[in-house]
């Protein structure tokens, strides 16, 4: 069992927060003295605050440079395609 704390301000992390809950992206964007502030990519607008504390089931890895840049290019581009998708069906 793992904590926040162990993580590190502006670092992708591949996480499980619950032994029986699914693999997720995480990005630590803000940290205070006591709290992590996260950006989950598993819904794109899902941040929230976390105790330094609070307990995670699993810290798979921390996300290279190189793994980011490719996620980020792939993310992108399945991003601008729903949008496009999303503009014929308005058509």
């Amino acid at each position: 069992m793992y904590t926040y704390d162990l993580l590190e301000n502006g670092c992708y992390y591949l996480v499980k927060q619950e032994e029986d809950s699914d693999i997720t992206l995480i990005k630590v964007v803000v940290q205070t003295d006591h709290c992590l502030f996260i950006q989950r990519f598993d819904d794109p607008t899902a941040t929230e605050w976390k105790l330094k504390k609070d307990p995670l089931f699993d810290i798979i890895e921390c996300l290279t440079d190189e793994a980011v840049k490719a996620w980020e290019e792939h993310y992108e581009s399945v991003d601008e395609y729903s949008e496009e998708e999303e503009e014929d069906d308005e058509d």
